[in-house]
């Protein structure tokens, strides 16, 4: 539970709610990492598994760090599919963000596997979400339908087309632009192409339509406040790897000047 959660106020409620949040990704298979990335301002962290190599214990580790620091902890998982988003939750990750989903009967088959229920997430009351077995099961299973986060990753052309359909489904906690990968699926040369801004503009209004927040990586900050006034309020900006970069370079450039 994190301290936002014991504060009363979780992080689902915050996204429909129309906060702006923001976070990073975690690119480095590390709970110091994560451990550090904690005391900082950032709303949340975002476990990169599907682009880094993240295993099952690593996810454990670095979800176990951000617990213990209260700080709300996603994971891009490797894919779709049950096993993926039951471990990420099983290891206590405040939510998910689900890769290329293209439709909305996919959008659908993500929130069962996200939530309890007949088809849905399996049950164990030994997982670190379930309190290792200190957690009466009717207490778990409030506990996790008020808490979870489930985001959908908007990536693909097919997904863009169906967007309005996608938005409407209940369960999904937000949607998230996939902007590179909508580029190269595109077969556009960059992320500013007209077709390619077209598209993130049209999940913008199909999130405001529908009452689905939207969130987005950009690779330029100050994109932020024209993307906020098309209506996204989610921001997972930049990643571990980008603040070390930085920062070494920063440092190199002081020095030598």
């Amino acid at each position: 539970m994190t301290a936002a959660t014991q504060a009363g106020t979780t992080l689902k409620a915050r996204l429909a709610a129309g906060e702006r949040i923001v976070g990073t990704f975690v690119k480095t298979p590390s709970p110091i990492v994560v451990e550090v990335l904690s005391l900082s301002p950032l709303d949340c962290l975002c476990l990169d598994a599907e682009h880094a190599p993240f295993d099952r214990l690593a996810i454990d580790g670095c979800v176990m760090a951000a617990r213990v620091a209260g700080k709300d902890v996603l994971v891009r998982v490797a894919s779709t599919t049950p096993e993926h988003v039951l471990n990420a939750l099983d290891c206590g990750a405040t939510g998910i963000v689900a890769p290329h989903v293209r439709s909305a009967d996919e959008a659908r088959a993500l929130v069962r596997m996200a939530q309890y229920g007949a088809g849905g997430r399996g049950y164990a009351g030994s997982s670190r979400a379930a309190g290792y077995t200190t957690r009466a099961m009717p207490d778990h299973l409030a506990a996790t339908a008020a808490r979870t986060v489930v985001i959908a990753q908007i990536e693909d052309p097919e997904a863009v087309e169906d967007i309005d359909a996608i938005a409407t489904v209940e369960g999904i906690d937000a949607l998230f632009v996939g902007r590179a990968d909508l580029t190269v699926a595109y077969g556009a040369a960059t992320q500013d192409e007209p077709q390619v801004l077209k598209a993130v503009e049209r999940i913008c209004a199909a999130g405001r339509a529908h009452g689905r927040p939207v969130g987005m990586f950009v690779a330029r900050v100050q994109d932020v406040p024209h993307w906020a006034s098309l209506g996204a309020t989610l921001f997972l900006l930049s990643s571990d790897h980008n603040f070390m970069l930085a920062g070494a370079a920063a440092l190199a450039e002081a020095v030598r000047a």
